[in-house]
């Protein structure tokens, strides 16, 4: 099964792709783990993303694409993949669905985890008192979820379009959010 997971930052997106990979035998793949992995590797990609996040610059899309394209190749992603993290924007979501169709690869679902927008500012809230964090503030918080709804919310309706959106609620505990994607995904 080949899954885009999509959501406002703290909706539930990594915890829940956690249950899902155990469930169903597929790698988890974040752009972030990505590129801290390419780096760390040396590759030819990792060296190039770094001498960008050297500057201060933010990676381009052709590296991190590149990036995907090498991870999507691999064995263990042959008979499925979560993406999570990408596509950030609809530009990505269009470069990916190129790669996508080069790999001839189809993605089999895109789900939306649907969360009110205070309910994250409580959830990061909570996370950042428990890990200590201090840069979670609600100003920072909601800056980032105003980033998200400008930016990210219409890669769903890229992926209406194609028909393969699932909204799922993100409301209520972490087993009542599973269980309504296993419904979805039947597994």
């Amino acid at each position: 099964m080949r899954i885009v997971l999509l959501g406002a930052p703290g909706s539930g997106k990594g915890t829940q792709a956690k249950l899902i990979i155990e469930k169903l035998n597929i790698p988890h793949i974040s752009t972030g783990d990505l590129l801290r992995g390419a780096i760390a590797a040396k590759t030819e990609l990792g060296l190039a993303a770094k001498e960008v996040m050297d500057k201060g610059d933010l990676v381009s899309d052709e590296i991190v694409l590149g990036m995907l394209k090498e991870r999507l190749s691999e064995d263990d992603a042959q008979h499925g993949f979560i993406l999570d993290g990408f596509p950030r924007n609809v530009e990505q979501a269009q470069m990916l669905e190129t790669l996508l169709q080069e790999l001839e690869i189809t993605l089999d679902h895109a789900l939306l985890i649907e969360v009110d927008p205070d309910e994250v500012v409580a959830r990061i809230a909570k996370r950042a008192e428990i890990e200590g964090r201090t840069d979670d503030t609600e100003e920072v918080v909601r800056n980032r979820l105003n980033v998200y709804k400008e930016q990210t919310a219409p890669v769903a309706d890229f992926y209406k379009k194609q028909d393969i959106v699932t909204e799922i609620l993100g409301k209520g505990s972490i087993e009542d959010v599973q269980q309504r994607i296993q419904a979805v995904l039947r597994f």
